[in-house]
């Protein structure tokens, strides 16, 4: 940057900074801002409407805009630069989030690990969740709402990739302060001060923590994928920067069983109840990173598959979160002896996008109705959903790459361990995409093993869910930290089973 200073009016608010800087930059100095490659130009949705002085059209720019939309003042804000005095407003792409909150939570020997009021938060990758509860056990409030750091990228990776490259404390602050925000949030709800909140259990993935902690992330970036810190430990809030509870509140951060298999699935795994079976069972959280446990024979067997934003919004062309404006769901209608397409807008308003459970049953619809086949090639590219919304062809491929990693996940962990799928007895299903699934439709493109279908179960936010349990129930805590240590992992990396499963899982 130089010098120069300019004024920029960023969605109708004027800024004075210096000239050079990015569009996407002053975007997030004037509020939420969502950048799901990282800012690394390859996704095209951090679209803005620009006029005054800036820098020329980007490669990647004229790559993932079109000709109209450049000479609309269309421009992708990670890639343009402000020379000067200019107005940036960026493109409205629905309302508030519907974040899945919501999940089961199963009886526990009550003993609360705090005296007043008790707080438990999931860090999702994409949304964030958390509840408040008096020691009696009474729910007395929750708050859902989006995960801050998605400015530095969609995925874990992303994240890494920005904190390697000096981000690691300002991506720190940004989910510290939101979390401070929720338990104010959650503090006024029940009417009482956040003061008052004496104890606080915080789950999340591997990367999740390491981002909420400022520890290292660089061994999570390259094999052999170790992680610097497990975590299953209490720290006070005041060294998570938790500003509005009390600097000696005790935070425990359950325990991450691996690189890639983090405490999100330790707390769902308690939530769950498998382990406490005497059954074959398996866990699945689908999301960004697919993340399965199976029970068997007294042993448990966990894995991770890196399965990509797409079931979450990001990286399909018009993709979205499940927010007002997006499609959550689609189905085939006779319509003058014709079959249709026929979809559900949330909000019931104009559709702008379409999100993770409108995706599988759009991919279902277009294979029942043929315009897709088995192999993954769409007769009509784009495939109109419901106008303007469509799908494309490099959409499609993102699908398979996403439910092929997931399926073969599954498979290869049933094959290590010898069972068939005929012996598992149950499919837990969690997390905010699984919990707004169509399980039929799920199966018919081959994201879930179609003889598993019928002992599908939904269990909603179990990793919060389980987090309450760490938070209601402060015994459970040493029988996690246990049951954590005892999982053997099954590397994908470079497992044959696995990669000859992904293959033949990518047919739909």
């Amino acid at each position: 940057m130089s010098d120069k200073q300019i004024i920029a009016t960023v969605n109708g608010r004027k800024i004075s900074c210096a000239a050079g800087i990015r569009l996407g930059d002053l975007l997030s100095s004037a509020g939420p801002f969502t950048a799901p490659c990282g800012g690394h130009g390859r996704c095209g949705k951090c679209r803005v409407k620009v006029t005054g002085e800036v820098s020329p059209p980007a490669e990647n720019e004229i790559r993932l805009l079109s000709s109209d939309e450049l000479a609309a003042g269309i421009r992708l804000a990670c890639c343009t630069v402000a020379l000067g005095d200019c107005s940036v407003t960026a493109e409205e792409t629905g309302g508030a989030a519907h974040i899945q909150g919501e999940g089961e939570l199963p009886p526990i020997v009550l003993d609360p690990a705090f005296s007043r009021y008790g707080a438990a938060v999931d860090i999702g990758t994409t949304t964030l969740a958390a509840r408040l509860y008096a020691p009696d056990g009474l729910l007395l409030a929750a708050d859902t709402r989006l995960n801050p750091e998605s400015r530095w990228g969609a995925d874990v990776i992303s994240r890494m990739e920005a904190c390697l490259a000096g981000h690691a404390r300002e991506i720190a602050v940004s989910i510290r302060e939101t979390l401070s925000e929720i338990f104010a949030d959650l503090s006024s709800a029940a009417g009482i001060d956040p003061g008052e909140i004496d104890g606080a259990v915080i789950t999340g993935n591997t990367v999740m923590l390491h981002l909420l902690t400022e520890t290292d992330v660089e061994p999570l970036t390259h094999a052999p994928f170790h992680a610097a810190r497990l975590f299953g430990e209490t720290v006070p809030a005041s060294d998570l920067g938790l500003t509005t509870l009390g600097e000696n509140t005790p935070v425990y951060l359950p325990p991450c069983s691996a690189a890639f298999v983090g405490a999100d699935i330790t707390t769902a795994l308690l939530c769950s109840g498998i382990a406490d079976r005497d059954e074959c069972a398996v866990l699945v959280d689908i999301g960004t990173n697919g993340e399965m446990v199976l029970k068997s024979g007294g042993k448990l067997y966990a894995t991770s598959t890196a399965a990509g934003p797409a079931f979450e919004g990001a990286g399909i062309s018009m993709g979205m979160g499940g927010k007002e404006g997006a499609i959550d769901r689609v189905k085939v209608e006779e319509e003058d002896g014709e079959a249709r397409l026929k979809a559900h807008v949330i909000g019931g308003v104009d559709p702008v996008g379409i999100c993770g459970s409108g995706l599988v049953d759009a991919v279902a619809c277009l294979l029942e109705t043929e315009i897709l086949d088995e192999s993954g090639y769409l007769e009509d590219d784009p495939a109109v959903i419901l106008d303007p919304v469509c799908l494309t062809q490099q959409d499609i491929r993102m699908v398979q790459l996403a439910k092929s990693a997931i399926h073969a996940g599954m498979r290869t962990l049933l094959k290590t361990a010898g069972v068939s799928p005929s012996s598992v007895m149950r499919l837990c299903v969690a997390g905010g995409f699984g919990s707004y699934l169509d399980i039929k439709n799920a199966g018919a493109i081959g994201l879930l093993p179609e003889e598993l279908l019928p002992r599908v179960r939904v269990i909603g936010n179990a990793a919060l869910g389980g987090a309450s349990m760490l938070l209601l129930s402060k015994g459970l805590r040493a029988e996690c930290e246990s049951r954590t240590k005892e999982i053997e992992h099954v590397d994908l990396a470079s497992n044959p089973v696995f990669a000859a499963e992904y293959m033949e899982r990518m047919l739909f």
